[in-house]
């Protein structure tokens, strides 16, 4: 049952991670379009917006593999 819930918690993550780094990124062009002088501050703050969102999967991975391996 623990290998479940540790799936579960992956595979939440992962989906929640690809919302909001489509959210993000469909933000960012939309301000790209708006104002194209500011799109490399604009693509700057994407990067570490989004490095930021992918962090969240890896620590559900960490804890997935806590909850399997240790006992």
């Amino acid at each position: 049952m623990t290998e479940l819930a540790a799936a579960i918690a992956v595979v939440g993550a992962a989906l929640a991670a690809a919302f909001g780094n489509q959210a993000v990124i469909t933000k960012t062009i939309e301000s790209m379009t708006r104002q194209p002088e500011l799109s490399k501050d604009l693509k700057a703050t994407m990067f570490v917006g989004i490095a930021l969102i992918e962090a969240m999967p890896i620590f559900a991975v960490l804890v997935a593999l806590i909850l399997v391996f240790v006992k």
